[in-house]
């Protein structure tokens, strides 16, 4: 995206850790700011009258709101922004009643850095699609926009129904957990988890560092710490 003011966004998301990482990630896309964050419906409907916001970062499971409520009252108020939602559902029933409240884009949990870019840089090409259009053709190109492509293929021999499970240990460990404690709480081998586990290090979502204290060659521990 090029020219123009920044798109402003607002992240609402209950979980810390997640609401800093989704920041850091739009404040890396050209063309976004992100504006503030909310871990509540109160909290976004308070920073919304506020400050002006063009996109909200929303994940659908707050603990005083559902998001889609929060959108619906958002629309009944007035706010026009509009919505990529962030979910671990996957209700198409939900899918298809955000269309009619603003949600632009689906994405779902636990996702990368670049999946995100992608959404927000089709969101921009969208926006950015002014005056009439000459034709049908015009038209499609420019709904053509929001809809991503295929989901990005995992490397070789990894899922990401079991990638899901080692990112709901790590991030459920407040000391981080080493190849053998995921393939403990994971139920998979120990070599398998260190793959899923190294794949989040290079996606950016997990570091690394050795485990000292322990008698041999030290074992790295893994935390769920979203590089910059």
């Amino acid at each position: 995206m090029t020219g123009g003011p920044p798109i402003r966004v607002l992240v609402v998301e209950d979980d810390p850790v997640a609401a800093d990482a989704h920041v850091m990630y739009v404040g890396r896309v050209p063309g976004f700011v992100a504006v503030g964050k909310a871990a509540t419906g109160a909290e976004a409907r308070r920073v919304l009258e506020r400050a002006p916001v063009d996109l909200l970062l929303l994940d659908l499971h707050l603990p005083d709101v559902h998001g889609l409520q929060l959108a619906r009252s958002l629309r009944t108020a007035g706010h026009h922004a509009d919505v990529v939602a962030v979910t671990s559902a996957r209700d198409l029933t939900v899918v298809r009643e955000g269309v009619s409240l603003g949600v632009v884009q689906y994405v779902l949990k636990p996702f990368t850095f670049a999946t995100l870019r992608d959404r927000l840089v089709r969101y921009a090409e969208f926006r950015a699609a002014v005056g009439e259009a000459s034709g049908q053709a015009e038209v499609d190109r420019a709904l053509a926009a929001l809809r991503a492509p295929g989901p990005a293929a995992l490397p070789k021999g990894l899922s990401a129904p079991t990638l899901e499970r080692v990112t709901l240990a790590l991030r459920g460990a407040d000391e981080g957990l080493t190849a053998s404690g995921v393939a403990e709480a994971v139920g998979i081998s120990r070599i398998t988890a260190r793959r899923y586990l190294e794949h989040l290090v290079d996606a950016g979502r997990a570091g690394r560092r050795p485990q000292y204290g322990t008698v041999g060659r030290p074992e790295l521990q893994y935390r769920w710490a979203p590089g910059p």
